[in-house]
């Protein structure tokens, strides 16, 4: 018997379970076809298990050091297995919070691989799905009014790196590893492998970065990246940059050898395993798609802005249209898609104002634009910059490495980019979304009264900075 929705979500990753408790709380009756588990690659392959990672290596890292701060330890050790223990109980945690959550909304969850039909008996139009159940049982057949594809996205591969699990992994396999590795090279010096280079690192593991940009964490702000890169020397990891990996010298044999071109003259890196970590490419196979006439380009989902497809009925988010491939952007998308589907009249998202951040240690945030991109937008831009060294919650922490960079337009002084490398700036960020968002000034920043210490007064300093106004700097 086909069942009848108002919306049906393929995927119940964080853009499709949100969507989901956004659609239920419209009053649309809602149902998520999710083949693996609720909370998908961010809950279980991606954001959450890797964070839970990075924390035990901090940990370590600190207690190593722990003398510094007056507290005498010997014998510090890592048990990677209770590592790991830790992490799936978060992890378990969460995704019994997200099963509640749906059960909360009373929304249907088909544990199974869903397709979009083409039109037939059920429907004129395409979007009928077809749900091959989990537990072998006889297909569900879901009839919507309106269709959400919001299935995510994977590890990318590079052609001649072949994940085996043993040798060449990605992060999905590195995030089950039962022990440690001695060494590793990682493929890709962007955000996952640099916190992939931190992490390791701090366990303790050797760790070689080769980048084929001439720059690591190419994306965020070149001082950023300079930084970055500064650092991560600083804690012992090898980067390379300006290098062309060379798949074909690929050598597994109780570790592996690769060679790569940097400069017109191959060099060999050896370590245990390797990790590709080259960016995530689109689930877009196998769904149905071709039953439609949604359009593909570059391998993601082409939308407008409020997240319709080619076909105005079904509507895509997250992942699986490329850009910003952020868990909060996920759900955003999700909740203007679900408006729309509702008859409101949401707001086009702004990916300028997006946060966007990385969990290494140190962290890096940022929203807005780089100094190189305002430059190259033709703004004339004034730049303020203030150090963690000269913040006392800094030294306090121990950590007082990195900076926040702020950009303004010089004419107008309007806000432009706000960038952070240094101790908890993932939880610093939103001060400055907010301001953003709000249109604020560097002057209006400057005169919100920061409380000390903190490391937030970083942000305060760094907008006086713009204007050469900077107290402690």
């Amino acid at each position: 018997m086909a069942q009848e929705y108002d919306l049906v979500i393929l995927g119940g990753g964080t853009g499709g379970y949100v969507a989901a408790i956004k659609a239920a709380q419209l009053g649309l009756k809602t149902a998520v076809v999710e083949k693996g588990k609720l909370g998908g690659t961010c809950l279980h392959n991606g954001c959450i298990p890797s964070k839970a990672l990075l924390r035990s290596a901090e940990v370590y890292a600190q207690t190593k050091h722990s003398e510094d701060f007056g507290v005498m330890t010997s014998d510090v050790s890592v048990n990677f297995a209770k590592v790991q223990k830790r992490k799936e109980k978060i992890v378990d945690q969460l995704h019994k919070g997200v099963q509640g959550l749906m059960k909360k909304g009373k929304i249907d969850v088909y544990e199974g691989l869903g397709r979009i039909l083409g039109p037939s008996i059920f429907s004129p139009m395409p979007g009928t799905i077809s749900v091959e159940m989990n537990d072998g049982s006889e297909n569900e057949m879901l009839i919507p009014k309106n269709v959400i594809v919001s299935t995510g996205s994977r590890p990318r591969t590079l052609p001649g790196l072949e994940v085996d699990g043993q040798y060449v992994v990605t992060s999905d396999e590195a995030l089950a590893m039962e022990e440690l590795p001695n060494s590793m090279i990682i493929v890709g010096g962007g955000v996952i492998g640099i916190e992939w280079a931190s992490m390791l690192s701090d366990f303790g593991v050797e760790v070689t970065v080769i980048e084929y940009a001439n720059r690591i964490i190419p994306t965020e702000d070149v001082e950023i990246s300079k930084e970055m890169q500064r650092l991560m020397k600083k804690k012992g990891v090898k980067v390379v940059t300006g290098a062309k990996v060379l798949p074909e010298t690929l050598i597994k044999d109780n570790g592996v050898i690769i060679s790569a071109e940097i400069k017109g003259e191959n060099k060999e890196f050896k370590a245990e395993k390797l990790l590709v970590s080259v960016g995530r490419q689109a689930n877009v196979e196998g769904i149905g798609l071709d039953n439609t006439e949604i359009q593909i380009d570059r391998g993601f989902i082409l939308t407008n802005e409020f997240f319709q497809t080619k076909e105005s009925h079904i509507y895509a988010i997250g992942d699986v249209i490329g850009g910003l491939q952020l868990a909060h952007v996920a759900s955003h998308e999700g909740i203007v898609a679900v408006e729309h589907i509702a008859g409101h009249t949401p707001n086009p998202i702004d990916y300028n104002l997006i946060s966007r951040c990385i969990y290494s240690t140190p962290e890096v945030a940022s929203v807005g634009i780089t100094e190189e991109q305002a430059k190259e937008k033709g703004h004339k831009v004034k730049v303020g910059k203030f150090s963690f060294r000269a913040i006392g919650k800094a030294l306090v922490f121990g950590e007082s490495d990195g900076f926040v960079k702020i950009i303004a337009d010089e004419e107008t002084d309007d806000l432009l980019g706000v960038h952070m490398i240094g101790p908890h700036v993932t939880d610093m960020i939103s001060e400055a979304g907010l301001a953003m968002v709000l249109n604020a000034t560097p002057w209006e920043i400057a005169h919100t009264i920061h409380p000390h210490p903190t490391l937030s007064e970083a942000i305060g300093e760094a907008a006086l900075a713009v204007d050469g106004k900077a107290i402690h700097g």
